[in-house]
């Protein structure tokens, strides 16, 4: 990061911190969170519950169906907080905007902060089917951001494709926060190719059309239909047949200065990537090498063999 550059801020809610603000006064603190990606991140902790005036500890609430649609209620007084919550979530995201959030963690099953398969009460037993009031808000107001939950960030694909995104789009902000030109965006295109590939061919074939033809197209509309196409791509979950496939695509850039037996080598890591042998990071660290050995200018600019800090080791588990 350099001299005098904002940090990566991320959205957070406040337990997972270690903040005592659930509703029987403890936390829900998350140790790879506070410990690990806190070094790298600054975060911006949000508690819808404490913001709105519930205090803690408090009573508990949650979503109920019923003819109206889904209320946010304290079920043993009654207390309805539907309309406070929803005009207090409207606020607050609306003043995250200024914040240049880079991403978003929730917390999982919340009534307010649930991304996904938040329970929902009824007449009968309670379905999976709901969203947290403030985590809805909050997506739709940022389509495009990285946003997950903390309980799906134990999965390690997840986790890398989640803190992946993260570092993708703070460095798209960079491109767009100020005056950016068409050549800043085929550089940062050109960067993020091998990237790109790994997750969505699709993606990449179709951002490598609108980049072809960006001095033709509206500012604004080239920004926002790249900025879109480029978060969704990376949303894609990359696949260990993508990742072979990016990794064989790498190996060409070497026929003229690898070996026989440096590139029998190579690929031998790659088949025992591609056959669960050996995490991502084996033959990916051998390239490096390589590409700082025979100096391969065009992959030392790719994003795909540093997308985020080794020091996170995310790719010694994928």
């Amino acid at each position: 990061m350099g001299e005098g550059e904002r940090p990566i801020r991320i959205g957070v809610s406040s337990c997972l911190l270690g903040c005592k603000v659930r509703f029987d006064g403890g936390h829900k603190r998350d140790d790879f969170l506070v410990d690990t990606f806190g070094q790298w991140v600054q975060w911006v902790p949000v508690c819808p519950e404490v913001e709105v005036g519930m205090g803690t500890p408090r009573e508990s609430i949650r979503l109920v169906a019923g003819g109206d649609g889904v209320r946010l209620l304290a079920p043993k007084s009654g207390s309805d907080w539907t309309e406070a919550m929803t005009s207090f979530a409207a606020a607050r995201v609306a003043g995250l905007a200024d914040e240049e959030l880079c991403g978003y963690v929730l917390k999982k099953d919340s009534p307010t902060c649930g991304m996904e398969r938040v329970k929902v009460y009824g007449a009968g037993m309670p379905t999976r089917s709901g969203r947290g009031v403030f985590a809805a808000a909050l997506l739709a107001r940022f389509p495009h951001l990285p946003v997950e939950e903390e309980g799906r960030l134990c999965d390690p694909r997840l986790r890398d494709n989640f803190v992946e995104r993260v570092f993708a789009y703070h460095r798209l902000r960079r491109l767009f926060g100020g005056r950016w030109t068409v050549g800043r965006l085929v550089a940062f295109h050109t960067a993020h190719k091998l990237q790109l590939m790994a997750h969505s061919p699709t993606a990449y074939a179709a951002l490598g059309r609108m980049v072809a033809g960006a001095r033709a197209a509206p500012r604004d509309e080239l920004r926002h239909g790249y900025e879109a196409g480029f978060m969704a791509g990376l949303a894609t979950m990359a696949t260990p047949r993508r990742h072979v496939n990016v990794l064989h695509h790498i190996l060409g850039y070497f026929k003229n200065v690898l070996d026989a037996g440096s590139r029998a080598e190579l690929l031998a890591l790659i088949e025992d990537y591609r056959n669960g042998l050996v995490p991502l990071v084996v033959p990916v660290t051998l390239v490096r090498h390589y590409v700082r050995l025979f100096e391969v200018g065009y992959l030392a600019g790719q994003t795909y063999l540093e997308p985020h800090p080794k020091e996170l080791m995310l790719r010694n588990h994928v």
